[in-house]
């Protein structure tokens, strides 16, 4: 299968395009950040909007995972103008030329869209109330992309691993901390479900294969606080987990509201999949293999810009 990846040097985009060279054709859009991959790159910047259709009529993918985003929370709510653009337009874009050409289509969107005040776990069923303009725009994307492609899949994530820059995930924060000596805080009043970026791309190409269609929760099986994620990553990697100080995040210095509660529900996922989904516990084993084995190194040697 030829499989186009937006977003190829991202957290999400690059571990996945280098899980999928394993039995697929990957071409990989990237404005300027790589400059070289295992897989074929295709240079361009999709808020042109020609671009998105020069790309796909240009590379001619048999699917597409569409992975580019402005995913910086703060940043969104500093240039709401340009959030829209990426995390609402492109998307809508996306899904109408993959329609128009019968090409099966994943949109990545976030948990972040749920304001966190329910009392247990959320499932597809509920309805999302955005708090910030990250999450605003994240779902008027996923909404646009289901109304234009019925058939595309909309799957919510959240997601840790190694990054070109090693500063893109929760877990990276933690480890790059520590290892310094500094302390940091732990939120021990937001609950969330990570899933190693790794199984993440796993499951995704799992999904294309089965022909899924609609919305998803993927997201790891288990919940738990960001402080107890960092207590986690800490104990594992053999770093000082007192440095991490229990702290609200109501009182932390974050300029965008934060949700309290993303739990979601990975049940209609793992029936329609019919298969468990990895634990926190495997994942965090893995992420810890990939650093004795050196492949945060190895990702890094893709670019020379490791700014971003």
């Amino acid at each position: 299968m030829r499989l186009l990846i937006t977003g190829s040097s991202g957290l999400l985009g690059l571990n996945l395009a280098l899980a999928a060279t394993r039995s697929h054709h990957v071409i990989g859009v990237d404005r300027d950040t790589l400059k070289s991959a295992p897989f074929e790159l295709c240079k361009a910047d999709l808020l042109d909007p020609e671009a998105t259709y020069q790309v796909v009529a240009q590379s001619k993918p048999d699917a597409v995972i569409h992975c580019a985003a402005l995913a910086d929370i703060d940043t969104c709510e500093a240039k709401p103008d340009l959030a829209y653009q990426l995390n609402a337009e492109l998307p809508a874009r996306l899904a109408d030329v993959c329609a128009r050409r019968k090409l099966r289509l994943i949109h990545i969107s976030t948990d972040a869209v749920f304001d966190g005040q329910k009392d247990g776990v959320y499932s597809e069923g509920d309805l999302p109330n955005p708090k910030g303009v990250y999450a605003q725009t994240k779902l008027e994307g996923e909404r646009s992309v289901l109304q234009v492609n019925p058939n595309a899949i909309v799957a919510r994530v959240n997601f840790y691993g190694w990054s070109l820059s090693g500063k893109r995930s929760l877990a990276e924060f933690f480890i790059n901390n520590l290892s310094a000596g500094k302390t940091v805080n732990g939120f021990t009043d937001v609950l969330f479900c990570p899933m190693l970026v790794n199984h993440l791309g796993e499951v995704l190409l799992d999904m294309l294969e089965r022909s899924l269609r609609g919305l998803y929760h993927v997201v790891g099986p288990q919940a738990m606080s960001k402080y107890q994620f960092g207590v986690e990553v800490a104990r594992k990697f053999g770093l000082k987990e007192g440095l991490i100080s229990p702290q609200s995040v109501d009182k932390s210095s974050l300029t965008a509201r934060r949700s309290h509660n993303l739990w979601l529900s990975t049940h209609k996922l793992s029936t329609d999949l019919d298969m468990t989904l990895p634990g926190f516990s495997t994942g965090l084993d893995e992420f810890y293999t990939q650093y004795q084995q050196g492949y945060p190194q190895k990702i890094r040697s893709y670019t020379q810009n490791i700014g971003g």
